[in-house]
């Protein structure tokens, strides 16, 4: 169990990385670019990430046909679902909250990078108490 403070620390560092990626590529490229620089960065600050994790749905202890892919985990404990978008949607939070659930995660980051301030482009969501 990741304690409050741990959750914070890693979160800051999940923010910085998103503002490191950003001032140096911009808005304007696709997903995937932003998703590869992202995971080098937090690998640098230390971090324990892993890319394109698929994430299966289980009902009543039965795996089903059918799976999500979260673009990182940071610690086995938060998910980034990241975007490139016009604008943030409701449907880009539910899908960041479906993974949250399914996983078991307390803390997740939708980052969307096509904006010009990072900073409006990253959400926070808490699933349950931290």
């Amino acid at each position: 169990m990741i304690s409050k403070a741990k959750y914070e620390e890693i979160g800051r560092k999940i923010v910085h990385a998103s503002y490191t990626v950003h001032k140096e590529l911009g808005p304007g490229l696709l997903e995937s670019v932003y998703e590869i620089c992202l995971f080098e960065e937090l690998k640098a600050q230390n971090l324990f990430v892993e890319r394109q994790l698929k994430l299966p749905v289980v009902y009543k202890g039965k795996e089903l046909e059918k799976e999500f892919i979260i673009d990182l985990l940071v610690e086995k404990s938060i998910a980034i679902e990241l975007k490139a978008v016009e604008q943030l949607l409701p449907v880009h939070e539910v899908q960041l909250l479906t993974y949250m659930k399914l996983a078991n995660l307390k803390l997740g980051y939708l980052v969307n990078f096509n904006v010009s301030l990072i900073k409006q482009g990253i959400r926070r969501k808490i699933n349950g108490f931290l």
